[in-house]
């Protein structure tokens, strides 16, 4: 598919980068949702654009339950209803693959639970947006503001990408945006109950394993 030349976003502050992704793409344009402290942000902001913007996360079955809770209290506060998407269930991972798969290959358990929802997710959109930073890890430190994902076929923006952690705070506090709790319990990075622990950028992510992204972004 032929992509055409990519703008120069870069130097845009992260409310223009969202009013351009409306401009261009809504209501094509979905957006993902971690229930993380930048998801947090970028609904606010977003919000704040365009009321019509849409939403969607990927629930893996084994989320935390401030991460659930989370998500009932960004809904109840901004009106609105995330859009979920789920793999297969538990029990039907476990017939297939044998139980603590995530413990086994914790790549496979990814993209059951992860990767191929997000497929569906973004089967029928020109556009996604994502929290992504470039001070989170090394693997995201080249993160652009816009890009072609060649993996999904489709627009990807990044409006959060040179944002710092305390950036994100001062957003939060100042707009008393609600917040996924783990974060102030030493979850700088919040993903599914058992390979989530606490530490700062991804370093809680996959404990004991040799992965810092789980395979919707790299």
């Amino acid at each position: 598919m032929a992509v055409a030349t990519t703008p120069d976003i870069e130097h845009l502050p992260a409310e223009e980068v969202l009013a351009y992704a409306v401009e261009r793409w809504q209501p094509r344009l979905y957006v993902a949702c971690s229930f993380q402290k930048e998801a947090s942000v970028i609904m606010d902001m977003l919000l704040r654009i365009e009321p019509e913007a849409r939403f969607f996360t990927l629930d893996t079955g084994v989320l935390f339950e401030e991460t659930y809770e989370t998500k009932r209290v960004l809904e109840e506060r901004y009106g609105i209803e995330v859009d979920v998407y789920r793999g297969i269930s538990l029990e039907r991972q476990a017939e297939l693959h044998g139980e603590a798969l995530w413990n086994r290959d914790p790549d496979a358990c990814c993209d059951i639970r992860k990767v191929t929802p997000l497929q569906e997710a973004l089967g029928d959109v020109d556009a996604w947006i994502a929290g992504l930073r470039r001070d989170q890890s090394p693997s995201r430190a080249a993160t652009a503001k816009l890009h072609w994902d060649e993996k999904h076929d489709l627009w990807k923006v990044n409006p959060l990408a040179d944002w710092t952690e305390e950036r994100v705070w001062e957003y939060i506090e100042r707009h008393e945006v609600p917040y996924n709790p783990l974060h102030r319990r030493g979850y700088a990075s919040i993903g599914c109950t058992h390979c989530t622990q606490p530490g700062g950028g991804r370093d809680g992510r996959w404990a004991g394993h040799d992965r810092t992204e789980c395979g919707i972004h790299a």
